[in-house]
């Protein structure tokens, strides 16, 4: 019996070690860790859904919305490598239950490193504003009365402690709630190692009350500040949409700095509930005007992470924001991606300044770092311009961001411009050819544009709404494509013309693509532009060695923000590593996000810019036109008059801080000399001024000198018609050469006869009578004949003498004169 004991005990502590082993490495090797909690969709309101809750063992943890309800049951263990079977079957079958999911653990890490905390002030905070303006411009926009009055911010993160001296005088309990543990007390939960203060630190940043004597300020110091305690446990679908979809009608941003692994390896993104509370939040959130959701962009530049594989990040419905560092240079964990609209600082190198915040147990940092220290910036900017106008909309504070952005701070040598003049990059380190905006691609815009208060808010205060969004979409490939080691797909486009999707300014491009290959991890996909915009969808991942591919993937780009789309466009897939690997691409879709043209007439005037003006400034003057409109003379015209052609200009911003301008279409002059012309090139004239007349070969303008002008009256009739105005330049070169030989001819007669006339000889009028040879000729008279050598003797008689004959004359008399000289001897 003793024996036996002995053999059952190591059993019995077995058994629990192996489960503790397996329910570790669960994560690990990729298997799912099924939770206590179901996602369940229960028509007929709460009571019907707490009657259902009650009669299968659940606890109704909440309504999340429309009728979607949060379950919980009683018997079932938190983590658990098989799901509930059984109860998800008798879920199913009640007759009150349309739809149930039990929720699966997901993992997601806080875009944070770890730093000891320190002592901050406001004086360190050096990102607000600084003397060397390598700064935010914060008191640019405070001094304009504009700190977040008014404006509702939520951290959706692992809670935040709302009674801190810098944070309870802005807190709002309507803007907060416990997901994890079902209650409206946001309070974080405190461990030795205080692993839960990181939202606590994004709050003050956004909101730390000012001139109170505590830490430093928040970007928007008036705001009022909620959190979410939503990663302090099983985060799951369900989770995340409750989290992402509380209270919508009253808090206006919502910051999330956290997301999937960035180990370079991880394709993951939001599930069918999360999904949905991004679309419900931006198309019923503020009262329509849609939730703002601003998303840290990730981590994972060390591992060479690219941050279109996380699917909140790459979400046309998130503000992607990524880092700078103090001196303007890219951190070594930043990611590349096309996706990311703008940047704000956050720490670098060891030497570089990191961001002072709020921290638990009341006390104070100034070593807040990553990602996640930039996106709570943004977030308190975008609330000073939602003080500034409250009627933007979720695309409205994209276009802003867009034009504010400011790239002058920033070190780096890969910037690149779009289509329509926007500047982006992308961090130099992360490249594999490019991008522009980085690796090579950009040359957008966007993703290393550097977001500033002062300017956002001059502009939001001013602005248009921009007009519905439209959606276009094309399918690119019509069967499977052999992706080898490259393949390029082109096809031209007419982004829906002669529908309601057609598109004509472009903000949001997706690449929605379906493929296999058997080493995920050496792809590098690019999407070209019809203007020559070229992005990296997705560099090399060398971690990623995966097999798995992508399935129905939207990869997101916003490099080519304001372009038009109509014209071919380009994918190109290659594999950098090896020409060996094999794979086939299945779907293509092209999804265009954008605007179409405005409708309203060019001679409108009820606004300034003939109400079709995207942009005004200060002074209620226009600035930047609807797409299909120029700008001219402030206003806003579908033709250019005559004189000017359409062109580029910089956007003149009436406001106090420097930001290097985007280029607007304008109706700009014609150069000089054209009067009129179809382009701004010399080259390109339809009408000269007078005094020059246009030359239909190389349409410039000829000036007329003296001999060529006609009086102004006679050249204006006769310009219309060209070949009869060129016509006297044509002839006279003619006309000069023929009088020029004439002179010559008669000058040179002159002379001859002048010379004949002097040696004596006589002049022989011409002979009207027929001669042997045709036509009459002049003659010399007499025997005596002057000849000139080389001068031909045209004008003697027909027995005239040769230049032989004359020869023997001449020797005969010297003969004669000789003799008679010798007999005179």
């Amino acid at each position: 019996m003793a024996s036996g004991h002995k053999l059952r005990l190591p059993e019995l502590l077995l058994g629990p070690l192996l489960v503790l082993l397996f329910s570790g490495l669960g994560p690990v090797v990729g298997q799912k860790l099924y939770t206590n909690t179901w996602a369940v969709h229960i028509p007929g309101g709460p009571e019907v859904a707490d009657q259902v809750a009650a009669k299968h063992g659940f606890i109704n943890n909440g309504h999340v919305f429309g009728d979607y309800y949060h379950f919980r049951h009683r018997r079932v263990v938190k983590r658990s490598l098989s799901d509930q079977r059984g109860t998800q079957v008798r879920l199913e079958k009640d007759p009150k239950v349309t739809w149930a999911e039990q929720q699966v653990s997901k993992r997601r890490r806080k875009r944070d490193i770890y730093v000891e905390p320190k002592d901050p002030n406001f004086e360190d905070q050096w990102y607000l504003y600084n003397s060397n303006h390598h700064d935010l411009n914060a008191k640019a926009a405070w001094k304009s009365g504009f700190t977040g009055k008014g404006v509702v911010v939520s951290i959706l993160d692992d809670g935040i402690e709302k009674n801190h001296p810098d944070l309870e005088q802005n807190y709002d309990p309507d803007a907060s709630y416990d997901v994890n543990d079902g209650d409206p007390d946001p309070q974080p939960r405190y461990t030795q190692l205080n692993d839960n203060r990181h939202g606590t630190r994004c709050a003050g940043e956004v909101a730390a009350v000012a001139n109170n004597g505590v830490c430093g300020v928040g970007v928007a110091y008036n705001a009022k500040i909620g959190g979410v305690r939503m990663l302090d446990g099983e985060v799951t679908d369900m989770v995340e949409a409750q989290s992402l979809s509380l209270n919508p009608q009253h808090i206006d941003i919502y910051s999330a700095s956290w997301g999937p692994e960035d180990d370079g390896k991880t394709v993951d993104g939001p599930a069918k509930l999360a999904k949905e509370a991004f679309l419900r939040g931006v198309t019923e959130g503020r009262g329509g005007r849609g939730s703002i959701f601003v998303w840290a962009s990730g981590n994972g530049g060390r591992e060479r992470d690219n941050c279109n594989c996380d699917g909140y990040t790459n979400s046309i419905y998130t503000l992607s924001i990524s880092s700078t560092t103090q001196n303007g240079n890219v951190p070594w964990y930043s990611e590349a991606c096309s996706s990311t609209l703008a940047t704000t600082y956050s720490s670098g190198n060891v030497n570089e300044k990191q961001i002072v915040t709020t921290d638990l147990k009341s006390k104070c940092t100034d070593s807040h770092t990553g990602t996640s220290a930039s996106a709570p910036l943004a977030a308190g900017i975008i609330a000073l311009a939602l003080e500034a106008n409250k009627n933007l909309t979720w695309r409205d504070m994209q276009h802003l961001v867009v034009r504010t952005s400011n790239p002058n701070h920033l070190l780096t040598d890969d910037w690149k411009t779009n289509g329509v003049g926007r500047k982006g990059t992308t961090p130099a380190f992360l490249s594999t050819t490019e991008v522009p905006l980085m690796n090579g691609n950009l040359a957008t815009l966007m993703d290393m544009v550097y977001l500033m208060p002062g300017g956002i808010v001059e502009l939001a205060r001013t602005w248009s709404n921009v007009g519905p969004q439209r959606k276009c979409v094309v399918s690119m490939v019509s069967e499977p494509r052999n992706i080898g080691s490259r393949l390029l797909i082109s096809k031209s486009v007419d982004a829906c013309l002669g529908t309601d999707s057609y598109v004509t300014s472009l903000e949001h491009v997706q690449a929605r693509l379906t493929l296999s290959y058997n080493r995920r991890g050496k792809l590098a996909i690019h999407l070209i532009s019809p203007a020559g915009t070229r992005s990296t969808l997705l560099h090399p991942r060398f971690h990623d060695f995966s097999s798995e591919g992508f399935n129905d993937w939207a990869f997101m780009t916003t490099h080519s923000w304001d372009e038009n789309p109509t014209g071919v466009w380009k994918l190109e897939i290659e594999n950098v590593a090896s020409a060996n690997d094999y794979g086939t691409l299945t779907q293509f879709l092209l999804v265009l996000y954008g605007t179409d043209s405005a409708t309203s007439s060019s001679t409108e005037k009820s606004q300034p810019g003939g109400g079709s003006c995207k942009m005004l400034d200060l002074r209620q003057m226009c600035i930047e036109c609807n797409s299909g409109y120029y700008l001219f003379e402030q206003s806003c015209v579908k033709e250019c008059p005559a004189g000017f052609s359409v062109g580029r200009q910089p956007i003149t911003y009436t406001v106090g801080n420097s930001i290097a301008p985007a280029s607007v279409p304008a109706c700009l002059p014609c150069p000089p000399p054209c009067l009129t012309c179809s382009s701004l090139s010399p080259q390109a004239c339809l009408s000269c001024p007078p005094h020059s007349s246009l030359d239909p070969f190389s349409s410039t303008c000829v000036h007329l000198n003296q001999y060529m002008r006609e009086s102004p009256g006679n050249f204006m009739a006769a310009q219309p018609d060209r070949e009869s105005a060129l016509q006297p330049a044509s002839q006279l070169p003619v006309t000069i050469a023929v009088l020029s030989c004439v002179a010559i001819f008669a000058i040179f007669v002159g002379i001859f006869l002048l010379l004949q006339l002097r040696s004596g000889a006589l002049i022989k009028l011409p002979s009207l009578e027929a001669s042997s040879s045709p036509g009459g000729a002049f003659s010399l008279g007499g025997n005596r004949m002057v000849s000139y050598r080389g001068i031909p003797t045209v004008w003697g008689d027909d027995e005239g003498n040769t230049d032989s004959e004359n020869d023997e004359f001449d020797g005969h008399h010297e003969r004669t004169a000789f003799i008679k000289t010798q007999s005179a001897l």
